[in-house]
């Protein structure tokens, strides 16, 4: 009976140990990430809750903030044509940018996938714009490409075209400004080259052997599988679309006639130009609620496109 005690005593304790050895290690993990969290909170938490107090204000950062209510939101909508014309620019934008993005990452995805000798090269090459490309150095250099007198148009010239007028017609400069976004495809082209080589041979053997061709196999056995890469780099490009700000502002300042004037670049305005900090966070949380809108819409149709692998 004494031994049978001192077997459970024991065991008792060593769970006790065990459970307290559990807790040292969840808190040693906690002060690994307690920076993250602390940053997290300071610099993107607080600021979030800040500009929707500041939303309802009439601030300047020099005087105090002053409650307004819900006047900056009407005025936007009332009152600031400038608005309605970003948004139209901004929503043309995302429509043109996203899908051709896209669609060419995933196009050389596939060249990049096949297994020759130095590809790794060129797969690091590709990806360089995505690292470059947002800089403002980029955009200037892009402005000089583009520019009436440019390298562009004097290679074009050679050709007998031109001169176009890319930056300067209100008809062209909106999609200059988006082949530079467009040639910044190397984060979506790598997740859908990795996706790629995930899929198993076996299904295109089996293709091959039924007689499917290339571009067959392609629609229905690679398209398909990559569907859920598809819907996450969906959602990922068509936030940064919404938020393009650098290219707008380095390269054409929203003109000409503000047929570039992107929705980042009228609150960018707003706020550092004519100092109206609440009337900007307004801005900022109206683009929030369509960038969650919009997302929303892209989950719930995602329902009859993406497969997943359990058959969903």
């Amino acid at each position: 009976m004494s031994v049978s005690h001192s077997l459970v005593g024991k065991t008792q304790k060593s769970m006790k140990k065990k459970i307290k050895a559990k807790k040292n290690y969840q808190y040693i993990g906690l002060l690994y990430i307690a920076p993250w969290i602390i940053g997290l909170l300071i610099f993107q938490f607080y600021p979030f809750l800040s500009s929707l107090y500041y939303s309802f204000t009439d601030y300047n950062m020099v005087s105090s903030a002053k409650f307004i209510g819900w006047d900056n939101y009407k005025r936007i909508f009332t009152a600031d044509p400038d608005f309605y014309q970003s948004l139209k620019v901004t929503g043309i934008y995302v429509l043109l940018v996203v899908p051709v993005k896209l669609a060419f990452a995933l196009f050389i995805a596939v060249l990049l996938s096949a297994k020759l000798k130095g590809i790794n090269f060129f797969r690091t090459v590709y990806y360089l714009p995505s690292i470059l490309g947002g800089s403002v150095a980029i955009s200037v250099l892009w402005r000089f490409l583009f520019m009436k007198e440019g390298v562009i148009n004097n290679m074009l010239g050679y050709l007998n075209i031109g001169p176009v007028d890319w930056l300067g017609s209100p008809d062209v400069a909106l999609y200059t400004l988006g082949l530079l976004t467009v040639w910044q495809f190397g984060s979506s082209m790598v997740l859908f080259l990795a996706g790629i080589q995930q899929i198993p041979n076996d299904l295109y053997e089996a293709g091959s052997i039924d007689g499917a061709s290339k571009f067959r196999m392609f629609f229905k056995i690679t398209v398909p599988l990559l569907t859920p890469i598809v819907l996450f780099n969906l959602v990922m490009q068509m936030v940064n679309a919404f938020q393009e700000f650098t290219g707008a502002f380095v390269i054409t300042n929203g003109g000409p006639m503000k047929s570039t004037y992107l929705y980042a670049l009228k609150l960018y305005e707003e706020a550092f130009t004519f100092f109206k900090m609440g009337y900007a966070s307004a801005l900022s949380w109206i683009l929030f609620l369509i960038i969650m809108v919009v997302t929303a819409i892209i989950f719930k149709t995602s329902n009859s496109w993406v497969y997943y692998e359990d058959g969903r």
